[in-house]
């Protein structure tokens, strides 16, 4: 009941505040005494927390109406005196107005910085009380304990806690359902971003600023993620401000609808990053049809005797029980259409495979010579033997004689009219 009273009091209030920041805006926005090549801020958007409950691309399907070139600059952690200030001048400098999400624990402990936001015209919004990082983790109960004394932290900080806007970013973007719920049930608005510069990470300010630059570059519009604690973020916001105007970008402020000053009149494809065009077709992957599941305790369902249509309720589970089935003449189950069987001929099948004719076992007649040759002869002669000597000649060795086709020299001519065996004599030594 208590945050339901003090969000009451803040989106009154709201009212009053919203028309000093807009007369600002404008007066900033088209004069920036002392600095005339500042960037300033172009408009400002009214937007309704209930109406849109979550922001931000990176994490939800809806972000801030914005036109083509608009950027809307967001800053968390703080407020740190030392960089905190800094970043505020810097943003003085530029007249360029931005949203800061607040530790409840940094207010408690700098709150002349919650301070100096609000005199600035910057709309504030809370970030929980000490930034847990495992808040999906905690109980609901906890969860909501850093959510309400995030905010009662930084509107104590402010002698006009009304100031405060209705917004909430999750600590880490670390969303929960349980969570997104709650905050949706009390107005508030969860931001999200649509892209970052990793300025929490150990990085030049050079870098910060590259990225910040490239990933704008790639989407064209949105909200960018920063932090006000670090001196990277100090060393690279004055190269990122310069940058966004020499490539036509503009800073848009928001501020929380009220009673007073409705919601800026808008489209629902508006909330979107990249609304249709009818110039431009869409794909869109079908839907995937939501089936109704029978419960698993239930199963399958047995088919009962009776649906067999058999009066007596016994199976016909033999050939010999239905032809005893058909004579009594009772009712026998209907042959299925699909599938049946294909019986083939019996006769085809000489025709499907003929029997090969004899002649493809056949030899042609050029092997016939082949086939009709006989194997060469080898002849075996005796060398004689030499004359005063006590051994054979030429090493007392048997010469082998081949007899082949078309080698008359070598041919062995029998003398008579059969051919005698030819004995090859011994090859040991004589001893003299």
């Amino acid at each position: 009941m208590m945050r339901d009273r003090r969000v009451g009091v803040l989106v009154g209030s709201w009212a009053v505040f919203s028309v000093s920041v807009f007369g600002q805006v404008a007066a900033q926005a088209a004069d920036c005494p002392g600095h005339p090549d500042a960037i300033g801020t172009s408009r400002t958007i009214v937007v309704d927390p209930r109406a849109h409950p979550r922001l931000g691309t990176m994490q939800y399907s809806e972000t801030l109406p914005l036109r083509d070139h608009e950027v809307v600059l967001t800053f968390d952690d703080g407020p740190l005196p030392k960089n905190s200030n800094q970043v505020l001048q810097i943003l003085a400098d530029q007249c360029v107005k931005a949203i800061f999400f607040t530790i409840g624990e940094q207010a408690v402990a700098n709150p002349e910085g919650v301070r100096k936001l609000a005199a600035a015209g910057h709309t504030i919004g809370t970030h929980s009380q000490t930034h847990p990082l495992n808040l999906p983790k905690m109980s609901l109960e906890k969860a909501t304990k850093q959510i309400d004394d995030g905010f009662a932290s930084t509107e104590k900080a402010l002698s006009d806690p009304s100031v405060v806007a209705p917004f909430f970013r999750f600590p880490g973007l670390n969303r929960s359902d349980a969570a997104e719920a709650y905050l949706a049930s009390k107005g508030i608005q969860v931001w999200s971003t649509d892209f970052l510069a990793d300025d929490w990470h150990r990085i030049s300010p050079a870098r910060v600023y590259d990225l910040a630059i490239k990933r704008l570059e790639a989407k064209g519009k949105g909200i960018l993620l920063l932090h006000d604690i670090q001196a990277r973020t100090v060393g690279a916001l004055p190269n990122i401000l310069h940058d966004l105007k020499a490539r036509g970008y503009r800073i848009v402020n928001v501020v929380p609808a009220t009673a007073e000053q409705p919601a800026t009149p808008t489209d629902s494809q508006d909330w979107q990053l990249y609304p249709p065009s009818e110039s431009v077709p869409i794909a869109h992957w079908p839907k995937v049809p939501s089936f109704a599941f029978a419960p698993e305790a239930q199963g399958m369902i047995a088919p009962e005797i009776s649906d067999l249509d058999n009066p007596d309720g016994k199976l016909l589970s033999s050939a010999q029980s239905i032809v005893r089935a058909k004579r009594q003449g009772l009712p026998l189950p209907t042959e299925a259409l699909w599938p049946r069987l294909a019986e083939l001929p019996v006769e085809a099948a000489s025709i499907t495979l003929p029997v090969p004719a004899q002649s493809l076992f056949e030899m042609p007649d050029e092997h016939a010579a082949f086939r009709s040759s006989s194997p060469p002869h080898v002849a075996v002669a005796e060398e004689p033997e030499e004359r005063g000597k006590g051994r054979r000649g030429r090493g007392g060795r048997a010469r082998v004689v081949h007899a082949s086709h078309g080698a008359a020299k070598h041919q062995v001519h029998a003398s008579g009219a059969a051919r005698k065996p030819v004995r090859v004599a011994s090859l040991k030594k004589r001893r003299s």
